[in-house]
């Protein structure tokens, strides 16, 4: 059930099939010359709207914005703070609960390590307000990466690369524009930088070259079956 596109009253009637409900994560960032700056938000729309066709459940509006450090400086990235990411996170499970919701899963498409530590820390927060919630914070790519290993031929790949690429390829082709260059970044180890695009000048990590719709077709497939092992277990199911 899409939450968006329901009455009022089509979800008090979903309210009597399920309490659970998928909260996509997602980003306003570059992903290199050849994907979208939705890359990361239509990744993670996608999986939750294909396991509701698979099963009851809700799926909250995306949220586009993520927190980018890495990608800051490169053109197009729109990047929000730590706490204003928590802050959001909280408000919308909190809202959610208060119209009957118990089950949530916070699905970030967008894989940046102090934004996912931000909704990690909501969650942990909305856990010691609520006793009878269940709450889980997982990254798309992770289970992508993680599911799709057999699949994936290129060493490291996490950003705009063979996965992302692939993914794109799949669910939405129109939106390829070219095929990429094979980069990686080159950050000073534990040096911050400010001129961020100077050691990351193509914003790709991995190589978008190896990437084919087929490929994006048995990833997503293995990500919506992952995280519809997720639920079972967040809803008691697989404990």
């Amino acid at each position: 059930m899409i939450l968006e596109l329901l009455t009022m009253d089509e979800f008090a009637e979903g309210l009597q099939k399920t309490r659970t409900v998928l909260i996509p994560f997602g980003s306003t960032e570059e992903h290199g010359s050849h994907l979208p700056l939705s890359t990361d938000t239509l990744q993670a729309y996608d999986v939750c709207c294909r396991l509701a066709q698979r099963r009851p459940l809700f799926v909250a509006p995306p949220v586009h914005y993520g927190v980018c450090r890495s990608t800051a400086n490169h053109p197009g990235t729109v990047s929000i703070r730590t706490s204003t990411l928590k802050a959001l996170a909280i408000d919308i499970v909190i809202s959610l609960y208060k119209q009957g919701l118990r089950y949530f899963v916070l699905l970030t498409g967008h894989a940046g390590g102090t934004h996912t530590s931000a909704l990690i820390d909501a969650g942990e927060e909305l856990l010691e307000r609520f006793a009878d919630l269940e709450i889980a914070v997982l990254t798309e790519y992770m289970l992508a990466a993680r599911e799709g290993r057999a699949i994936i031929e290129t060493p490291d790949d996490s950003h705009a690369g063979e996965i992302e690429t692939s993914r794109l390829l799949h669910a939405h082709p129109h939106l390829v524009k070219g095929e990429g260059r094979c980069e990686y970044p080159s950050f000073p180890a534990g040096i911050l930088v400010r001129d961020k695009q100077k050691y990351w000048p193509g914003g790709v990590w991995g190589d978008p070259s190896k990437a084919s719709a087929e490929k994006g077709a048995k990833i997503e497939q293995l990500v919506v079956d992952a995280l519809a092992r997720v639920v079972d277990l967040l809803e008691g199911k697989g404990r």
